[in-house]
């Protein structure tokens, strides 16, 4: 390869990240949020089970990630009409969707990741 060609080839443009794909994976890949996403696709959930379910999480960072994938549409809180009160926490349509992903994340974990 001659220079022409070298210098030529360094000043390749970068390839293009999906706007979309980045805002999904930021939000995805949050410390806990598929963790939390991973419980409720099972079932929803009250607060305090998911505290359980999800290994040192605190109540601080549990309440931020809810309230934050509430915004985005992908959890809705569920005030459930009895004495006491209690709320659950449910993935909506736009969170269940997230099914397959989760489940190739699981599958690769489980060939790649040690225990």
């Amino acid at each position: 390869m001659n220079e022409v060609s070298r210098k030529k080839a360094s000043r390749k443009k970068a390839p293009e990240l999906c706007v979309r794909f980045h805002r999904a994976s930021e939000l995805i890949g949050r410390r806990w949020t598929g963790a939390i996403i991973f419980v409720m696709l099972r079932t929803p959930c009250r607060f305090a089970t998911l505290r359980e379910a999800v290994p040192d999480i605190t109540d601080r960072m549990l309440s931020e990630r809810l309230q934050e994938l509430e915004r985005e549409g992908i959890v809705e809180r569920v005030v459930l009409p009895q004495a006491p009160v209690r709320v659950e926490y449910a993935l909506t349509r736009k969170g269940k969707a997230l099914g397959k992903a989760i489940k190739a994340i699981q599958d690769w974990a489980h060939t790649w990741i040690d225990a």
